[in-house]
């Protein structure tokens, strides 16, 4: 269903083009926009367009061969760059996922000025088809494609409108032109009832409630695609809506990038930091490493959120991510996201502005030791696994140490009342702020792990550390 919609998207946007250019689409005509109908006594589903539609040669072109793609062609043939046009491309591939379900498939298809035309696959699985002329319903407008799919009888929960609805919802909520699903609605109205008793002279008619069902073309898609507006256009309410909507959070993000990038690769990308550790990684840390933090979309239509690994490193895995790339393929699978060199790109810039993020998080001293307490574990497992980030990420740690015993040790060292200097409890350190507090003398870092805090401070290792006045580093997070 998403590739029919997605080549559906592209049928209308060479409509639209061709128009803009005066080169074939009919003038005067409203908005071209995508239906999806199903029939269950049929068990069909209908995907109709009413974009630019297909003549004899472009049904053979197209549809006869399983990697051929009508919209690559579009635009060599108007020396387009793809990064120049929405057209999401791959038809052909695109086209036969249709005999996932199907059992046969129809397309009912007419060009401007062209005769009307259906394309229909043969039964006998041998991979062969018929082109004729089409005495169906007509398409509406000057041009358009009808793709009727006859399902298998093990498909049949895609003829439910719920089914459907979700699957529209979830992979073409972005897609630019309108999407609307044939749905039932039911209303209640009151009418005169006509088997009760007769009113009393003077008194009102006795009325009942009844249902009324009707059914019409209802628009799923009214979402727009926020990444693609100008930031300085987005109130930070609107970011906050959008993060808890696309990754079903709860909370408002304490940090975010949106930003894009253009040239060898083009893509758009939204970074949200979380302000509160979700439940799922409270009970296991790494729950989103594979699946989750990463929503990928190919042209604004959604691929899938179970890439994660390939665009995060586990210590970013926390985060939530979306990527909307103009050069990968709408087939996209694992293995090739593995090898892709897009993708690469695509990672190394986001993990590059999700550290700026952080960074600049770490000067808010108010805000960063609660996110600290949340998250910091995963900065440590940074500083094991990603030795790329290393001098980054350990601006970022922080640890419990000595320093308020340190602190207390000298203030004692002293004449009688002077006062110590110490940190607020369970107030972290930097490495940069330990080196800045080292006494002359001192050519070590000195750190100590444990599982917790009282227990260490407790032991008599540190004492003669203490006396010299050497802070020591806890290292409490089990990592």
């Amino acid at each position: 269903l998403r590739e029919l919609i997605s080549n559906a998207s592209d049928a209308c946007d060479k409509k639209r083009f061709l128009g803009l250019t005066n080169e074939g689409a009919s003038a005067g005509e409203g908005a071209p926009c995508i239906r999806v109908r199903a029939d269950k006594k049929a068990r069909t589903v209908t995907i109709e367009d009413m974009g630019v539609g297909m003549n004899r040669e472009d049904l053979i072109k197209n549809l006869g061969t399983i990697a051929q793609s009508g919209t690559k062609k579009f635009l060599e043939s108007l020396k387009v760059k793809p990064g120049e046009s929405n057209m999401i491309g791959q038809f052909g591939v695109g086209f036969y996922s249709a005999f996932l379900v199907a059992d046969k498939v129809s397309v009912v298809t007419k060009a401007v000025n062209g005769e009307q035309l259906r394309w229909e696959s043969n039964d006998d699985k041998s991979g062969s088809y018929s082109i004729e002329q089409d005495a169906s319903d007509p398409i509406e407008g000057s041009s358009g494609t009808r793709v009727v799919l006859t399902l298998k009888e093990d498909a049949e929960e895609y003829l439910d409108e719920y089914k459907l609805r979700s699957l529209l919802g979830t992979y073409s909520e972005f897609i630019s032109f309108p999407v609307e699903l044939w749905a039932e609605k039911t209303e209640y109205e009151r009418v005169v009832d006509e088997e009760a008793a007769p009113a009393s002279e003077g008194e009102p008619a006795r009325m009942k409630t009844v249902p009324k069902t009707t059914a019409t073309f209802e628009r799923l898609n009214k979402a727009k695609p926020l990444w693609m507006r100008p930031p300085a256009t987005i109130t930070e309410d609107e970011y906050a809506d959008f993060y808890k909507s696309a990754f079903k959070a709860w909370d408002n993000p304490i940090r975010l990038a949106h930003f894009s990038m253009e040239g060898q690769v083009e893509f758009k990308c939204l970074i949200f930091v979380p302000t509160t550790l979700p439940f799922e990684l409270s009970q296991e840390m790494f729950a989103q490493a594979d699946s989750g933090a990463v929503r990928l979309y190919v042209k604004r239509v959604f691929i899938s959120d179970r890439f994660s690994a390939a665009v995060l490193p586990r210590w970013l895995s926390f985060l939530k991510v979306l990527i909307d790339s103009e050069d990968l393929p709408l087939n996209v699978s694992r293995e090739l996201l593995q090898k892709s060199k897009v993708l690469s790109i695509v990672a190394k810039r986001v993990v590059r502005k999700s550290l700026d993020q952080l960074l600049d998080l770490s000067e808010d001293d108010a805000n960063f030791g609660p996110f600290y307490e949340q998250f910091g574990k995963y900065i440590k497992v940074g500083l094991i696994e990603d030795r790329d980030n290393k001098d980054a990420l350990l601006k970022l740690a922080r640890f419990s140490s000595s320093r308020n015993a340190v602190a207390l040790a000298k203030a004692k060292s002293v004449e009688a009342g002077s006062e110590a200097e110490v940190m607020e409890a369970g107030a972290l350190t930097s490495l940069e702020a330990y080196v800045s507090r080292m006494p002359e003398g001192q050519k070590q870092v000195y750190y100590v792990a444990g599982t917790s805090k009282a227990a260490l401070e407790g032991s008599p290792v540190l004492e003669a550390l203490t006396a010299k006045g050497y802070e020591e580093l806890y290292a409490l997070d089990s990592v």
